[in-house]
């Protein structure tokens, strides 16, 4: 925005460079141009400010598919003036004397032609296809089709301005058709998802039942090894006992042969004692067992011996002993 500086009959004007100033005095351009510096008197002078900086206006267009489905169209469009004398011309521009600022509303005219043209080109793009048609083919073609008949438009060209960039944000149907477009989609994607789901757990099932025939065949393997550990122990136990068994009958054999040889020595060494006793007189008997009885008594506390019993021992001792080696 300009800035005017009044001083009494005169007034002076200090304009930014991006805007193009156009100073009017009987109705004829004196002075016109950008970031323009300079005096005036106010009561003989009409100034106009033409903004020369790119604008963006939005665009909102609801419209009807060739099968009567609205569909909303949301968007910017940039412009700029590329002839400001010519839209000077056509287009109030003129700013107060006093304190610099717009006496009407010019950009929103020149943005009102701009939309009407973009509207009137969506609504016929919308109404050329079906609904579905043109969500598939999504936002870009209408962009490049809104391009070009902005570029094209004589009218715009008529007052000095283009239109330099279509941006679309979105495209839409209604809420309920949109849900009703998505429902396919949506069952379609919750089918494969249930597929996904199905898969997985077959996976699963099939997983646990390898697994579980596994375990059984790792259990009939263990059981298996188990018998066969059983029959290998029970046959060395067999072994074990035979073993043992032989071992005990060898040694009862050798304590049987020791015993035979033991008590054969014994009676053959009692028979030699009754052999030298047999051969021995009464006499000789009587005072060995005498001895031997001694040797089992302790103390004697009398002995008695009678005239019968000390004759019968004389007796034998006055008996002739027999040759040695008489038959």
């Amino acid at each position: 925005m300009a800035t005017i500086r009044n001083i009494g009959l005169v007034a002076q004007l200090r304009s930014e460079a991006s805007s193009h100033v156009i100073r009017y005095r009987k109705g004829r351009i004196r002075q016109s141009g950008r970031g323009l510096v300079f005096w005036f008197r106010p009561e003989t002078s009409s100034i106009a400010e033409v903004p020369m900086d790119d604008r963006e206006m939005t665009l909102f267009v609801r419209g009807r598919s060739q099968d009567f489905q609205a569909v909303a169209v949301q968007g910017t469009i940039g412009w700029h003036v590329v002839d400001p004398e010519r839209l000077a011309n056509r287009i109030d521009f003129s700013i107060g004397l006093r304190n610099g600022k717009l006496q009407g509303e010019p950009i929103e005219k020149i943005e009102a032609r701009i939309a009407g043209i973009a509207s009137q080109a969506v609504l016929q793009y919308l109404g050329g296809k079906p609904v579905r048609a043109i969500l598939d083919a999504g936002p870009e073609p209408l962009r490049g089709g809104l391009e070009t008949v902005l570029a094209g438009d004589q009218s715009l060209a008529e007052i000095g301005v283009s239109a330099v960039s279509v941006r679309l944000t979105n495209l839409a149907p209604t809420s309920e058709l949109e849900r009703a477009l998505q429902t396919p989609t949506f069952e379609a994607l919750q089918q494969k998802a249930d597929e996904a789901t199905f898969s997985r757990r077959a996976l699963a099932v099939e997983k646990e039942r390898a697994i579980a025939e596994n375990e059984l065949a790792t259990r009939t393997e263990l059981a298996r090894r188990e018998k066969l550990l059983i029959s290998e122990e029970a046959e060395n136990a067999r072994s074990r006992a035979a073993g043992l068994a032989e071992a005990q009958g060898v040694e009862a054999m050798a304590e049987a042969e020791r015993i035979r040889l033991v008590e054969g020595a014994r009676v053959l060494a009692e028979a030699q004692r009754v052999a030298i006793y047999r051969d021995l007189p009464p006499a000789v008997l009587l005072g060995l067992a005498a001895q031997k009885l001694a040797g089992k008594l302790d103390t004697i506390e009398h002995v008695s011996v009678t005239p019968d019993l000390l004759a019968a021992v004389m007796g034998e001792f006055h008996k002739p002993r027999p040759m040695v080696g008489a038959r």
